[in-house]
């Protein structure tokens, strides 16, 4: 059992802070790594620590990582403060300044929305694997896993949608979000063929929805297409996580781990 424990690892989060990053932060700690967790609220960084419950196996680090200079910056300074960063967990998402941009109808939507969210869903992630897997590759060792979605694999049932809000707002499931995270899973196989040979493993995880503030119309109506009858928490989408980055996935690498409690098996 030896091959699952994380002990000895560093392994860097991005989006450290947000819904499902505190979650994961934590499952890595308690798995034996040590976190450096990246995001770009700082409040939300700080409030990791009593999350986690273990400071002393937490580095925080402020980044906007949609900007390429702060990110290489950035890593440069963590590889050499820490020796070596052996994980990447590519994590970070953003809806945007504007919600209802965001949640806007396809034909009402702009440009400029799409350019934000793609700017840290898909560039964020690429210059960051680029960054530190190209360090992993000099050294040759290493694992990257980034976090897709669902909607990355299959088209949003928009019947779902009726009359469903999020924290009282009316939601969707934008075409921006399905297209930056289909990205990631094109990236993911890019780069676990590229580095493969340097002994760099790269895989996806792909999230089905998480409970996390929908209300009760759209949790019935997303739970009916689960053959297990309900969504995601997000303690389901930690262990397949904490699993990829330990020696007992040593020889799995380019694959979308699914992990949507039966949805795509209809």
């Amino acid at each position: 059992m030896t091959s699952f424990t994380l002990q000895g690892m560093n392994i860097l989060v991005t989006g450290a802070a947000g819904i499902l990053g505190r979650h994961f932060c934590s499952g890595l700690v308690h798995a034996g790594a040590h976190v450096i967790a990246v995001d770009l609220h700082q409040e939300g960084l700080e409030a990791l620590v009593d999350h986690v419950g273990l400071p002393d196996s937490l580095t925080l680090v402020r980044c906007d990582v949609s900007d390429e200079q702060s990110v290489v910056a950035t890593i440069d300074r963590l590889w050499s403060d820490h020796g070596q960063i052996h994980g990447l967990l590519n994590n970070a998402a953003s809806k945007s300044d504007s919600l209802d941009q965001f949640f806007a109808d396809f034909e009402s939507s702009t440009l400029a929305n799409w350019r934000q969210v793609t700017s840290v869903n898909l560039d964020a992630a690429y210059v960051v694997a680029r960054e530190v897997g190209g360090r992993m590759a000099n050294v040759k060792t290493g694992s990257i896993v980034q976090i897709s979605s669902i909607y990355a694999v299959v088209g949003p049932d928009q019947r779902i949608y009726e009359g469903s809000k999020y924290l009282g707002r009316q939601i969707s499931s934008p075409a921006v979000y399905s297209a930056s995270k289909a990205g990631i899973l094109g990236l993911t196989r890019f780069l676990a063929t590229l580095w493969g040979e340097q002994g760099i493993r790269v895989n996806s995880v792909t999230p089905g929805g998480v409970s996390s503030g929908q209300n009760e119309v759209f949790e019935n109506q997303y739970s009916e297409r689960v053959p297990m009858k309900r969504m995601a928490t997000e303690r389901d989408i930690v262990g397949p996580v904490v699993f990829l980055f330990s020696e007992a996935a040593s020889y799995i690498t380019g694959q979308n781990l699914i992990v949507d409690g039966g949805l795509t098996a209809w």
